[in-house]
């Protein structure tokens, strides 16, 4: 029995286990085309949101359309190891438990780490499995496998040993959160209420002072030097001079630089290179002493006397005062600077200067901008996203690769000796000593007396080895595996990583593989609540993805997000639309229900006007599919998605199915019932990449099917030539349909009594559907007439005029008062359009499209006042 309701939750468990059971999702090489898509990898402590969602469905539309398509489709999932986030969410329990990381040895600190990955990691796979992925589950990776590690390794050593990788000190983003450096990338830059703080310098040997501005008064107690600009007539006695910071009484010089900005502040610039990007540039140019006042954790160190200890934002608010109270803080002002951000814990950046590995850039990124903006080998979708990428490549700095983390893969260095450059670089410890030895002419050297670097690598630098290393391109580039799925077809992701993820792919790409990774990228829009506000846990404004699904059922879901998701577009979600998707579900499975409820007869002969609405929806169907092909080929899903809504609901259910649909009570006809499966089938293969769980559902209750003829792995339909004026002249005629519909309603005619109708046939119109206009209006053949019947009910289609004659229950002076104000109406409009056409300034300067709609309302009022005055008369 088939039931009177789609039931979602029964049928999505059912469907999936049945898709995993016979290997659908599984791909290996084999002699068809292959179709690759390799997932964005999430966090590998993340669950499923809304982001998500949008972002899976689409990879899963692709890759179902695919298999339809006869590629061989194989998308291959799995997660990162999110050193930073995984770290900190480690860290955070470690403390609830009572352990300090800091107690810890790295190895005891990694198999925490392990086991909280293998609690929570992996949760949104199996979220992903609710949503429909059909990915190839067998191939489920992880950056930290010991074959992505081994890949990670490999490219570090070959990069150094090209002179690309290097090491030493620089100004590097500090996030005193995570303890940890960040490249540019991973720094949002916010805008931030603070204060400017006017502070006076004592010029040395003299009462006189000088007043320099500053947002961060703390970091006076490392300023070595105070700047201005030679140009500046107004500082011109300070040249030569010295000055005493305040508090820390220490005697600083007097600098001359054009860096100055003469209108900014006071005129006059503290300069501190241990904690200002510039202010380094600036030291480095004057030979000027560092001196570093800061922890690791944003608290101050010995140099930063009385306060040592303290955090940096309460010694901000301390120092204010204590300058206050000596009589060297001039005044403050209200200020909204922009400041430094870590993307992943929020932390106020602090600029420092460390020790650390580095990724030249220059020549890694030619490649890479010259197959996305000069050759076009890769597509980027929406295109405006070129000119973001040529932006970021164009200004690139060197890559800081090295973080101050111990989740991650331990950077591939191994130190001899304490100086700066006192190590190898190896794949193994074993190989680091061989080499350590050759270096040091001391074959002595024992495993015991070399050390690994303690840093692990940024997250990114293996990511950026994703759709290489998921196919072992980097350790075994001849692999059949690798030749056959790389370069990939198809990134769906976010622009929010194209600098982290994207790009670096791309480099990667040409770097080791000397070819691109993938051949399209589809940007998403970003999910964002109808106050346009981006979805997120802290503001509650995210609904859970797996409690809608079980309201709306996945195909609902998947459908109400992509209706709205135009590409590149931002998605304004409302839980209505996934209220949509589940009513769509509701009209298809109605739809089906219809049909099978049909009693099928060989004996009972095919109307005409059935033959004609076959041949009608075929052509109807193949139009669709010409632009549904057109869509995807321009990455327009969401588009593609509302030709084929459109199609089934409009198209399908309300007009091909009321048009074959037999009498009450009566047989229809085989030939016409066969057909119309077809074209359900049809609608069904075009929709499964959408709504696979109700589709297959449908699919098989529809006939007996073996697992090779399951929908999943079914013939997408063809295009064949068709004919448009059938098309053209369904549309003449439904609009005579709806005419005689209204007129029916209007005048409470039933629909069950039979009426006769007649045409002014001054259009010469297609007879094609008239066996349709008299099923669907309940008419009688379709009589043409030279002149305008008396006495009857009329409507206008373009230059024909329909007649219906006369019901005796029709309320004669109601349905002149009716008239007339319709009447009244049209002149009223007419008017107001022709005196907009008799306007010469209107008619001179409006665009020709205006000037010619405005003629068409005109001409469609005069005939519509003609067939209103024709009805009065004949009333």
């Amino acid at each position: 029995m088939i039931p009177n309701k789609y039931n979602p939750e029964k049928v999505e468990d059912k469907w999936y286990s049945y898709w995993m059971e016979n290997g659908y999702f599984h791909s290996t090489p084999n002699e068809k085309e292959a179709y690759t898509i390799v997932i964005p990898p999430p966090n590998v402590t993340g669950v499923l949101h809304m982001g998500h969602m949008l972002n899976n469905t689409i990879q899963d539309v692709l890759i179902r359309r695919a298999r339809l398509k006869g590629f061989n489709a194989c998308w291959v999932p799995g997660t990162d190891h999110a050193s930073i986030a995984t770290e900190a969410k480690v860290v955070a329990k470690l403390k609830e438990e009572g352990i300090n990381k800091e107690d810890l040895t790295r190895d005891e600190f990694l198999k925490h780490a392990w086991e909280w990955t293998d609690k929570h990691g992996g949760i949104i796979l199996e979220q992903l499995k609710k949503l429909g992925a059909s990915c190839d589950w067998e191939r489920t990776a992880f950056t930290m496998d010991d074959d992505l590690s081994g890949a990670v390794s490999k490219v570090f050593v070959d990069l150094y040993a090209k002179g690309l990788i290097y090491r030493g000190y620089r100004m590097v983003n500090w996030d005193p959160e995570a303890k940890t450096t960040l490249s540019d990338e991973e720094v949002e830059f916010v805008e931030k209420q603070g204060n400017l703080y006017y502070i006076n310098y004592k010029i040395e040997g003299s009462e006189e002072t000088v007043t320099v501005a500053t947002t961060r008064p703390e970091t006076l107690l490392g300023d070595t030097a105070v700047c201005i600009n030679p140009t500046d007539e107004r500082f011109t006695h300070l040249k030569g001079k010295k000055v005493i910071v305040p508090i820390a009484n220490r005697v600083i010089p007097i600098i001359e630089d054009e860096y100055v900005d003469l209108e900014f502040g006071t005129g006059c610039l503290k300069i501190t290179p241990a904690h200002d990007q510039n202010d380094k540039a600036i030291g480095e140019k004057h030979n000027l002493e560092v001196i570093d006042i800061l922890n690791d954790d944003g608290s101050l160190n010995s140099l930063g006397l009385h306060y040592e200890g303290k955090d940096r934002f309460v010694v901000r608010k301390e120092i204010a005062e204590e300058l206050q109270n000596i009589g060297a803080l001039v005044k403050t002002e209200k200020h909204i600077n922009k400041v430094g951000v870590s993307e992943r814990t929020k932390a106020v950046i602090e600029p420092k200067i460390s020790v650390q590995w580095f990724l030249k850039m220059e020549e890694i990124v030619k490649p890479a901008l010259d197959a996305v903006l000069k050759d076009e080998d890769i597509k980027f979708y929406p295109k405006h996203y070129n000119s973001t990428y040529k932006y970021w490549l164009e200004n690139i700095r060197d890559w800081n690769i090295s973080r101050q983390l111990w989740w991650g893969h331990q950077i591939p260095a191994y130190f001899y000796g304490e100086g700066l450059e006192d190590y190898v670089v190896a794949e193994s410890k074993e190989e680091a000593l061989l080499k350590a030895q050759d270096v040091t002419g001391n074959i002595e050297l024992t495993l015991d007396q070399i050390k690994q670097d303690p840093d692990a690598l940024d997250t990114w630098f293996s990511s950026w080895l994703w759709p290489i290393s998921l196919f072992d391109g980097i350790k075994n580039p001849d692999n059949e595996e690798f030749k056959y799925y790389y370069p990939t077809n198809d990134l769906v992701t976010g622009p929010d990583i194209i600098f982290f993820w994207v790009a670096r792919m791309i480099f990667a790409g040409y770097e080791f593989a000397e070819a691109k990774p993938f051949s399209n990228v589809y940007f998403t829009g970003i999910v964002r609540d109808k106050q346009r506000r981006k979805m997120s846990k802290s503001l509650g404004n995210s609904p859970d993805p797996i409690e809608l699904m079980k309201k709306y059922g996945a195909d609902g879901v998947r459908t109400g997000l992509l209706l709205s998701a135009a590409a590149g577009n931002d998605l304004l979600f409302d839980e209505e639309l996934c209220e949509q998707g589940r009513n769509f579900s509701s009209k298809i499975w109605n739809a089906f229900r219809l049909i099978d409820g049909w009693e099928v007869s060989d004996s009972v002969a095919q109307p005409e006007s059935s033959k004609i609405a076959i041949e009608w929806y075929t052509a109807k169907f193949q139009k669709a599919l010409v632009s549904i092909e057109k869509s995807f080929e321009e990455y327009r899903i969401s588009e593609a998605l509302m030709t084929i809504y459109k199609l089934i609901y409009d198209d399908f259910s309300s007009w091909f199915l009321e048009m074959i649909k037999p009498g009450y009570q009566q047989p229809i006809d085989s030939a016409t019932y066969k057909a119309a499966i077809s074209c359900l089938e049809d609608n069904l293969k075009v929709l499964h990449p959408y709504m696979p769980f109700l589709t297959e559902e449908i699919w098989q209750h529809l006939a007996e099917r073996t697992t090779e003829e399951a929908l999943i792995i079914a013939t997408y339909p063809e295009l064949v030539s068709f004919d448009e004026k059938i098309i053209t002249d369904f549309e003449f005629a439904s609009e005579v349909i709806s005419g005689i519909r209204k007129i029916r309603k209007d005048k409470n005619i039933s629909f069950k009594d039979a009426i006769e109708l007649s045409v002014l046939d001054n259009e010469n119109s297609s007879a094609t559907f008239d066996s349709v206009i008299e099923k669907l209006g309940n008419t009688s053949k379709l009589n043409k007439v030279d002149v305008a019947v008396e006495g009857a009910l009329s409507f206008r289609i373009k230059s024909n005029e329909y007649f219906i004659p006369i019901s005796g229950a029709i309320n004669v002076e109601e349905e002149i008062a009716k008239i007339t104000e319709e009447l009244k109406y049209t002149e009223g409009f007419l008017k107001s359009v022709q005196k907009k056409l008799s306007n010469e300034r209107f008619v001179n300067n409006a665009p020709e499209k205006v000037i010619t709609l405005e003629r068409n309302k005109e001409a469609d009022a005069l005939a519509k006042i003609e067939t209103l005055k024709a009805s009065l008369s004949a009333l």
